[in-house]
């Protein structure tokens, strides 16, 4: 199944939207970027996805040209959703969040 990494988050500077697409380029990924502070569709979906959270960034695998996930992301708890593996999306992860997850949905090899 092909899937497109899709990068939800602010038009301005952030220490993880930046940690992922360093990420993304030392994997070779190619990856799209939608600014919610620019589309208020998309800040209503980041916040309907994680619960009221406005997560910077959310990073969700899409079908080719398309902005939602592939398949709904698994149901978070009560928390906040930084660092949460749900399927199809992640929130504000780490280096090695992110990497795990890219390895759990296929798109990078395991170390």
């Amino acid at each position: 199944m092909s899937k497109e990494i899709v990068i939800y988050h602010r038009s301005t500077g952030c220490p993880y939207s930046t940690l992922a697409k360093k990420v993304f380029t030392r994997e070779g990924l190619k990856y799209r970027e939608v600014f919610f502070d620019k589309d208020p569709e998309a800040e209503r979906r980041v916040r309907e996805w994680t619960g009221g959270y406005l997560p910077a960034p959310t990073i969700v695998l899409t079908n080719p040209g398309e902005d939602l996930p592939y398949r709904p992301p698994d149901p978070l708890a009560k928390q906040s959703p930084r660092g949460v593996d749900r399927g199809s999306m992640i929130s504000e992860p780490n280096a090695t969040q992110l990497r795990m997850w890219l390895e759990s949905q296929g798109m990078i090899g395991g170390s």
